[in-house]
């Protein structure tokens, strides 16, 4: 961002602050793209599996194309995961090409992380020039929240990838002067946030009234055609994000259940449980809301993975656990659980914010010409950061820290053009205004500080390093002697804290399906995190996910079956007489997920990610035993409140006798009752 004033002090245009050789712009991009590339790439070494959740949809997608279409988590295709697939298309595609492996189904993952910083760049530079678009992709590169969930299979990436695509595509269309050309790209800008509806549903909508704002901003067609152009992206952006939902919904033949769905539709997981719910709390039907397992102490808080279709297990109170997000509220992107993720730089993206909207105010206000295409930019990123920011913080429904990844572009854009602007006012100072920058450096340590006492057991040498590089900054800043290396150390010492988080996240050891930066709140596993009170180490011995074999425990996520798993598999391949299905799992996704990973059996899972959508129903299980394709049902002993759909228990009860017990978990012989 650069400035000129009124006589070039009071507008905020952006611009690169002086030529620098475009064969070094070029280095330093190849630079970021391979630190990005490591840090998402260290995943593909790890023993982790990722979300088992979706890990275990990725290898039933594969068996069939009614599976790949609808996004089944069995491989029977009796019951979805809770989003729309095109997220985990990639990763199936993968494991057609590459096997079932857990580096091919995280590589696309990888990809579309180092796609996403590149994208970022290249819209950056047209709106606010190289030096911004370098700053920007070198911060979106080094978000601590980014390069953890770039490590797993969590749908995110997807959703980051597209949305970052679609601000490409909207910078075009303001940067071209041809009405028709500039419509084009408008109307490919809304299709690719259509793309990501069906990643992530109504979480790609949360930045369309950014866009919108950013286009009457920055259009100068006449209001006929400024509305021609609006509704024609609505049509476009409606079908792009609902043409799944109308195929599933209106699909002739058999078809999965929509998990997390209260009656089956797509269109109700969209207004439901990934809609409304999530804004307002509950979770929209049988498969909302939560469960409880065990007894456990109190304050403890148990939560399944973030797309987790169907509702999480908790213990405890509402809200406070840092895997949800901490307790909704203004402060929640600044609190114990966000701030280290996301924050690092939020303090100076508001600011330069702020600055250019008073800015660009003061302008307007003498009537001087303005360029709206930057203006544009401005409303884009600004619109982008404050309206997530905004829904993250007061939604009641689930939250994780991970979906905060999303505002990572935003938070890169405006603090790289409001960093060119700040160099700028520094090597051409007009009154204090060459202060913003060593001002920013002492803001962002300050608040850097902040963030690293919360937990000094975990790297809290950092702080220090923050404050002494932050120190001889802004010395060197206002000895104002050599500017070149001032500015370095500028980027350094803001940059130092986030870069330290992200790199310890990236080579931590495997990759939590739950992913967080920096200390650990508690204990976590593939897909589960468990949030234990003050003093408490160790989880009660009911404080396992059902059949799970525990929070990173064996079997869950990993693509093994322990002893008494396998023992139960090899029981039922004996005596299964040909059937279709080898056994149906009670106790929801949790409980299927080994048995989908580690065996090529056809394996119904019932009830969901939660065990209680109603899939299937007694009157498919009687069928399929009268059929002979059914004969065996897993359960288990430790299935508390709310683990299954009753009628289906009580099913299982009057039609079903136990054959086998294994650890936890009882293995049932159905006859035709």
């Amino acid at each position: 961002m650069t400035a000129a004033t009124a006589g070039h002090t009071d507008h905020v245009e952006v611009a690169d602050s002086g030529p620098a050789p475009p064969r070094w712009r070029g280095y330093a991009l190849g630079a970021i793209l391979v630190v990005g590339g490591i840090l998402y790439a260290s995943t593909l070494w790890s023993s982790g599996w990722g979300n088992g959740y979706y890990t275990a949809a990725i290898k039933s997608m594969s068996t069939s194309f009614t599976n790949f279409v609808f996004g089944s988590f069995d491989p029977a295709g009796v019951i979805t995961v809770d989003k729309p697939p095109l997220s985990l298309w990639p990763q199936v595609i993968s494991v057609w090409i590459f096997g079932y492996h857990n580096w091919a189904i995280l590589l696309p993952q990888v990809i579309e992380g180092i796609a996403a910083i590149f994208l970022l760049h290249r819209t950056v530079r047209m709106w606010a020039g190289d030096n911004a678009a370098l700053i920007a992709a070198l911060i979106f590169a080094l978000t601590p929240i980014t390069v953890v969930t770039n490590r797993t299979n969590n749908t995110d990436a997807m959703l980051v990838l597209t949305l970052v695509a679609a601000a490409y595509a909207f910078t075009r269309a303001m940067k071209t002067a041809e009405a028709r050309t500039r419509t084009m790209w408008l109307w490919f800008a809304a299709f690719l946030i259509g793309c990501g509806f069906l990643a992530k549903m109504l979480a790609a909508w949360i930045v369309v009234p950014a866009f919108v704002a950013a286009y009457l901003a920055g259009s100068k067609a006449n209001w006929r055609r400024k509305l021609f152009d609006v509704v024609g992206a609505a049509v476009v952006l409606l079908a792009s994000s609902l043409w799944w939902v109308v195929v599933v919904d209106l699909w002739p033949g058999q078809k999965p259940y929509i998990g997390g769905s209260s009656d089956g539709s797509a269109l109700d997981l969209v207004l439901g449980y990934n809609g409304l719910g999530r804004v307002f709390g509950g979770g929209g039907g049988p498969g909302g809301g939560m469960r409880t397992m065990g007894t456990p102490p109190p304050g403890a808080v148990v939560g399944g993975p973030g797309g987790g279709g169907g509702g999480e297990m908790v213990f405890g109170g509402p809200g406070g656990s840092a895997a949800f997000g901490g307790e909704s509220g203004p402060g929640r992107m600044f609190g114990d659980a966000v701030g280290g993720q996301i924050s690092w730089l939020l303090p100076l993206a508001l600011i330069a914010l702020v600055v250019a909207a008073v800015l660009g105010f003061r302008r307007f206000r003498r009537f001087a010409p303005a360029d709206t295409a930057q203006r544009a930019g401005w409303v884009l990123w600004g619109g982008w950061l404050v309206v997530n920011a905004l829904v993250f913080s007061l939604q009641e429904g689930i939250f994780h820290p991970y979906y905060t990844t999303v505002m990572a572009p935003a938070i890169g854009a405006l603090v790289g053009a409001g960093a060119v602007w700040a160099v700028r006012m520094y090597r051409q100072p007009k009154g204090l205004s060459w202060l913003v920058l060593p001002a920013s450096v002492v803001v962002t340590a300050a608040w850097a500080w902040v963030l690293i006492s919360r937990d000094t057991a975990w790297n809290g040498w950092l702080r220090w390093a923050v404050l002494g590089v932050a120190v001889l900054t802004v010395l060197v800043l206002v000895l104002r002697k050599v500017k070149r290396m001032a500015i370095v150390l500028s980027l350094a010492a803001v940059l130092l804290a986030p870069g330290v988080w992200s790199g310890a996240g990236a080579f931590a050891s495997g990759n939590s399906g739950l992913p967080m930066a920096g200390p650990s709140g508690g204990m976590s596993g593939g897909n589960f995190a468990i949030r234990l009170p003050p003093g408490v180490t160790t989880p009660p011995p009911g404080m396992v996910p059902p059949q799970g074999g525990g929070p990173g425990g064996p079997g869950e996520a990993n693509g093994t079956l322990t002893a008494d798993q396998q023992k139960i598999v090899d029981y039922a391949k004996a005596h299964s007489s040909g059937a279709e299905y080898l056994m149906a799992v009670q106790g929801g996704s949790q409980a299927a997920i080994p048995y989908i990973m580690a065996t090529d059996e056809n394996i119904v899972s019932m009830g969901g990610f939660s065990g209680r959508d109603p899939a299937p129903t007694t009157s498919q299980l009687s069928t399929w035993v009268k059929e002979g394709k059914l004969r065996f049902v897993l359960s288990s002993a430790r299935r508390g409140p709310g683990g299954g759909v009753e009628e289906v228990s009580t099913w299982v009860e009057q039609n079903c006798k136990q054959v086998l017990t294994a650890g936890h978990q009882q293995l049932h012989e159905c006859t035709d009752g």
